[in-house]
């Protein structure tokens, strides 16, 4: 058995979490996996180079929406589990146009349960009992914090924007389907992602891109909201834990123990990009820092307490926010060719959502 590898369908696997994911499942022989994704603005097949080629990797271009289109992946790969990471997920686009958060994050994630129930119900009695079903969420569901305490699993959740919302209603339908039809499920809540790869309209990849360019570097408020940053790597062989050992029915916290405010954050990257990439005549980076209106529902503070993944399941964060930082702000220096055409094409770096 030690040499059984399950194969995975993963949706959203072109996105920045999911390409992180999948690329550590095929590239470290963990697992075959079949990519999911509609290929929306945010994904990117380039950031799946590196196992393209792989015998034990395939991809499908299928909305999570369309049922059937779902139902005949199953029919042709007949996975042992799913890793579902689809979903809209940028708050600002959520407050500008709520109906498509609705749509793939709530309707989507009833189809893929659906289909993964009718396809798991089907199974022969050998491989029943193996079948996992991993919803990937955020901690955003849970609200905001004071300046104390963490998000544990037994928080209550107090969405607070229309993206938190759709995720919130998402987790509690795999949570009913465990409940109501004993589906295997099991659901992960995690911080604030970031790395290579990573789509220029998040923090971190927009203030290096902006810096490379000299344009404004733009901050809510004050800059004092507090974030829990959480390597993208390190994310994914959490998530390869919580499918492979999680306990069906239960909820797994993944943050990095990585408090920053979001002025921090900027400023090291300032400081980095000083260093890596120095603008002398200019002066130093942090000039091009520029304060914005603050969003609506702008949540003060997220910080997860992930003990129980952590003794459950032995995980813990290999990178801290320093090390990751200099990372990731050294590998969008060295790759140009992944982000420039981003640019050039569906993205430029201006603030998406909150249009005027």
């Amino acid at each position: 058995m030690s040499d059984f590898k399950p194969t995975v369908i993963v949706t959203g696997g072109a996105g920045f979490i999911g390409s992180a994911l999948c690329r550590y499942l095929v590239g470290g022989g963990l697992a075959k996996v079949i990519n999911v994704d509609k290929l929306t603005y945010a994904a990117n097949l380039a950031s799946l180079g590196s196992i393209e080629d792989s015998p034990d990797y395939a991809f499908r271009q299928v909305d999570i929406c369309d049922g059937a289109g779902v139902r005949g992946v199953f029919e042709e790969f007949a996975p042992d589990g799913v890793m579902h990471l689809a979903a809209e997920s940028h708050v600002d686009r959520s407050i500008d146009g709520a109906a498509e958060f609705v749509e793939t994050n709530l309707l989507g994630t009833f189809q893929m349960l659906e289909a993964a129930r009718g396809y798991w119900q089907g199974l022969e009695d050998g491989r029943k009992p193996g079948f996992r079903f991993l919803h990937v969420s955020t901690d955003e569901v849970y609200g905001s914090l004071g300046a104390d305490g963490l998000f544990a699993e037994t928080t209550a959740y107090d969405p607070s924007s229309p993206y938190s919302a759709s995720k919130a209603g998402s987790d509690h339908l795999v949570t009913a389907w465990h409940r109501t039809y004993g589906f295997p499920a099991v659901i992960s809540n995690c911080s604030n992602n970031y790395g290579p790869f990573h789509f220029p309209e998040k923090l971190i990849p927009l203030m290096i891109l902006n810096c490379l360019r000299h344009r404004p570097l733009p901050v809510y408020g004050k800059g004092d909201n507090v974030r829990d940053w959480l390597y993208v790597d390190d994310h994914a062989k959490a998530l390869w834990l919580i499918w492979s050992k999680g306990r069906p029915g239960e909820k797994y916290n993944v943050g990095g123990r990585n408090e920053r405010t979001n002025i921090e954050v900027v400023r090291r990257v300032c400081q980095l990009m000083d260093r890596y990439a120095p603008d002398p005549p200019a002066g130093g980076h942090e000039r091009l820092i520029t304060y914005v209106t603050d969003r609506p529902g702008h949540d003060a503070r997220y910080a997860i307490d992930a003990t129980k993944l952590e003794t459950e399941l032995g995980w813990k964060a290999e990178e801290d926010f320093d090390t990751g930082i200099e990372k990731t702000v050294r590998w969008y220096l060295e790759n140009q060719d992944w982000w420039q055409p981003i640019l050039d094409g569906s993205y430029a770096g201006e603030r998406l959502g909150l249009k005027s």
